[in-house]
């Protein structure tokens, strides 16, 4: 799928899910707001009901038309204008809510005019259980009214929301659909970016293979001259070729089958103690004596390090990819430091260069499989992407950690941290 195609997919997917979330959020507060008016004139209703059935209980006309003033979205006062029998209206209280489907929990209270506080309350399930003293706060007063009581629905927005489950439900649904809809713009992202490394690594490894398989076919031409003969010291030389950048391709693939094995689990550590240093050298020796370029290698190696258990091949192959690295990212006179030293319970080797560093955002992508710093249509550095993925994995399955430490214009330094198990308490 083109880059295209992917950003009109995302940019329509985004468009949607803003569409149906701010359509979904828009019915869900009409909803709440239609629940809500609908108690609320069940309430209204159920409290004049009570007020008309205590007015006619204490033979006494109500003093307004309409006695209820709704004070908060959840609390009532109801003026009675006479005397007020706590038990009656808890009766006509339970019997009116029952009758209107109010099941929801509610607390009254009656204002006393000698004390000027609200009294004589209780508090009551919405199965009618009476629970003396849980009254959840202090009813206010009104002081427009003499003979009144109040009451509270302290469980207003849980009854609401009780009744309410279907819409939560499909939010939900829609809220799973979202995140899978994300997932799914994740995945094809990152299979975008997996396809895009694999192609570019089959241009460079195209590329790799292109130079020596060339080198050879013209050496096996110049050798099929049956002239060629005669002329020893031509014959060797393009013997010497063919066989230079046949062990240069043998190279390659060993690079590529060694990921592999690696990702197949089918290789393991043969631990040994090793001489950290001397190894060290040797791989530096190797490495300037097979490169094409006139190397600086500058070791400050700690006599205090000693011996490391670990893969002799693996941890060779280690150094070589870094140096082989190093050498490759240098400038044109190319000098690479290599240290060891032994730090609290580990020790710690830097392998550093000369080039001009690595940009940030590059950095925390180096140690991926596949991945080469961008150098556009450019391959005048070789390789496949695997070098530094080899090194981190390795360094892994040993238990070590690997890092970069990156000044842009003053090359990169590669650290390896080794915990010291001879040192560890």
């Amino acid at each position: 799928m083109r880059q295209k195609q992917i950003r009109f997919v995302v940019l329509l997917g985004a468009f949607a899910i803003i569409g149906i979330i701010s359509i979904q959020v828009y019915f869900l507060q009409n909803a709440w707001n239609i629940k809500e008016k609908q108690f609320v004139q069940s309430v209204l209703i159920g409290l004049r009901n009570v007020a008309e059935k205590m007015s006619k209980y204490n033979q006494t006309v109500l003093p307004h038309a309409n006695p209820v003033r709704q004070l908060s979205s959840n609390y009532y006062v109801v003026d009675i204008n006479s005397v007020i029998d706590a038990n009656v209206l808890e009766f006509y209280l339970k019997a009116e809510f029952d009758k209107l489907n109010l099941q929801t929990d509610f607390e009254y209270a009656i204002y006393n005019c000698q004390t000027d506080k609200m009294e004589y309350g209780n508090y009551l399930t919405k199965s009618g259980t009476a629970k003396p003293n849980v009254l959840t706060a202090n009813l206010p007063k009104y002081n427009q009214y003499t003979y009144y009581f109040g009451v509270n629905f302290p469980l207003l927005r849980n009854t609401i929301t009780g009744d309410m489950v279907i819409w939560f439900f499909f939010m939900g649904l829609l809220f799973v659909a979202i995140i899978f809809f994300v997932y799914a713009i994740f995945v094809i992202l990152q299979q975008k970016r997996l396809s895009e490394m694999q192609k570019d690594f089959i241009n460079n490894m195209t590329h790799e293979f292109k130079t020596p398989i060339s080198s050879i076919n013209i050496s096996a031409d110049v050798i099929m001259d049956p002239n060629i003969i005669n002329d020893p010291a031509r014959l060797f030389t393009y013997g010497s070729v063919i066989k230079q950048e046949n062990n240069r391709l043998n190279q390659q693939v060993d690079k590529v089958l060694q990921i592999a094995r690696i990702e197949s689990q089918s290789f393991h550590l043969n631990m040994e103690q090793i001489d950290l240093n001397s190894l060290i050298l040797k791989v530096a020796e190797s490495c300037k004596a097979n490169s094409n370029r006139l190397l600086v290698l500058d070791t400050k190696l700690a006599d205090s390090v000693g011996s490391i258990e670990a893969d002799a091949l693996h941890l060779s192959n280690i150094f070589h990819n870094l140096l082989d690295n190093a050498s490759k990212y240098s400038g044109k006179e190319p000098v690479i430091t290599i240290e060891t030293a032994r730090r609290d319970k580990s020790i710690v080797i830097r392998i550093s260069d000369n080039g001009p560093g690595i940009e940030p955002e590059y950095q925390r992508r180096v140690f991926q499989k596949f991945y080469r710093i961008p150098t556009g249509n450019l391959h005048d550095v070789k390789g496949f992407g695997l070098g530094l993925y080899y090194v981190k994995t390795i360094c892994d399955a040993h238990q070590w950690t690997i890092h970069l430490i990156n000044e842009q214009g003053k090359g990169a330094t590669f650290v390896i941290e080794i915990p010291d198990k001879k040192n560890k308490r």
